[in-house]
């Protein structure tokens, strides 16, 4: 009886371990500030600067001129799946584009405008 006893105290010790145990929780990888170049654009290369932040589960945001000349541009969707990212936005010259780009490492993206313009992306501490 003792044996049984003891092994239930264990197994009931070991249930409770594992269930207060904390998990770290996931991390929202795309979500935060980033800084993104275009390169080769006609106009030369361009920088723009956004916060994604999710809101009801999805990524929103809006694009900013960092030297503040131009309007800020809003973010009309973002599709995203585990490792890439899809920013739409809508432009008078163009209609709406897009920019994909691709988790490099914790800090960078690389993906293009359009499929013609090569873009990256630096996460903004």
């Amino acid at each position: 009886m003792k044996k049984v006893s003891l092994f239930l105290f264990i197994f009931f010790l070991g249930i409770c371990v594992k269930g207060f145990s904390q998990a770290t929780p996931p991390t929202d990888f795309f979500a935060g500030k980033w800084e993104i170049t275009i390169v080769g654009t006609p106009e030369g290369d361009a920088k723009m600067v956004t916060e994604l932040v999710r809101k009801d589960g999805k990524l929103t945001g809006e694009l900013k001129d960092p030297t503040g000349t131009r309007p800020v541009t809003p973010i009309t969707k973002i599709e995203e799946a585990a490792d890439k990212l899809s920013i739409f936005f809508d432009t008078a010259q163009a209609g709406v584009i897009s920019i994909e780009l691709a988790k490099v490492d914790d800090e960078h993206l690389k993906g293009s405008l359009m499929n013609m313009f090569e873009s990256t992306a630096l996460r903004v501490k």
